[in-house]
């Protein structure tokens, strides 16, 4: 059997993230949620505050066999800014922080080892955190695989549909 494993990332609004992901192969399963702050059991209205200190991400299960870290990771990258901070396009605010909260002690440094990839491809430097994820809490109901469900919505028409062709 192999090995499950989970990495959590958060690069804007988490409706891109887990289109982004959903259909890759290896991805296992794709939740949208909110981690990295304070608040314990936060709601989407409190998120959008900005006073939680959570991120909007999404909970990645993959199959290591399959997709590597460093793959999810490249992927990850060419989906959103990492060089911009708190804001990603319009949606702007530490909730759409680009931040990658690793769950195993082993994985970080192989996440710092390709962010020093990465990094060659900017002029600017890459600012997204690397955490330990604390905890996860799963979003509601109706942002999970927002955009499969909603693909004529005005968002995801203009501003998912074009990150998926990149």
């Amino acid at each position: 059997m192999n090995p499950i494993e989970t990495i959590v990332l958060g690069g804007g609004c988490f409706w891109c993230i887990q289109a982004v992901f959903s259909d890759l192969p290896g991805i296992i399963s794709v939740r949208s949620g909110y981690a990295g702050g304070y608040t314990d059991q936060p709601s989407y209205e409190d998120v959008c505050t900005g006073n939680t200190g959570h991120a909007e991400v999404v909970e990645l299960q993959f199959d290591p066999i399959i997709i590597s870290l460093e793959k999810i990771l490249n992927t990850f990258f060419k989906s959103h800014d990492p060089t911009s901070i708190n804001k990603q396009g319009n949606d702007t605010g530490t909730q759409y922080r680009s931040v990658i909260l690793f769950t195993k002690d082993s994985q970080k440094p192989d996440i710092f080892q390709i962010i020093d990839k990465i990094q060659k491809r900017y002029t600017e430097p890459i600012v997204t955190e690397v955490v330990k994820l604390i905890k996860f809490y799963e979003a509601e109901p109706d942002h999970q695989q927002f955009f499969k469900k909603n693909p004529e919505n005005s968002y995801c028409k203009y501003v998912i549909a074009p990150k998926l062709r990149k």
